[in-house]
């Protein structure tokens, strides 16, 4: 018998990350229920372990985004 993990919540902000805008602390905040210091140390350690993730400017609010490498 097989079982299929559920998605976590890192998952789900690994999603929101590949999204083409990215996602605003707060759109991370709102998916996962951390709170923000939280979610910071999250994209911390999501960058500790080799995910390319750039921090820019959208719409004045700063955004997030999973960067192709080597392309």
């Amino acid at each position: 018998m097989t079982t299929l993990n559920a998605p976590t919540k890192i998952d789900s902000v690994i999603d929101l990350l590949h999204r083409d805008g990215g996602a605003t602390l707060t759109e991370l905040v709102e998916a996962t229920g951390w709170l923000p210091h939280t979610t910071r140390a999250a994209l911390s350690g999501l960058r500790k372990k080799g995910h390319p993730i750039s921090k820019y400017l959208r719409d004045g609010v700063t955004a997030y985004q999973i960067t192709a490498v080597g392309i």
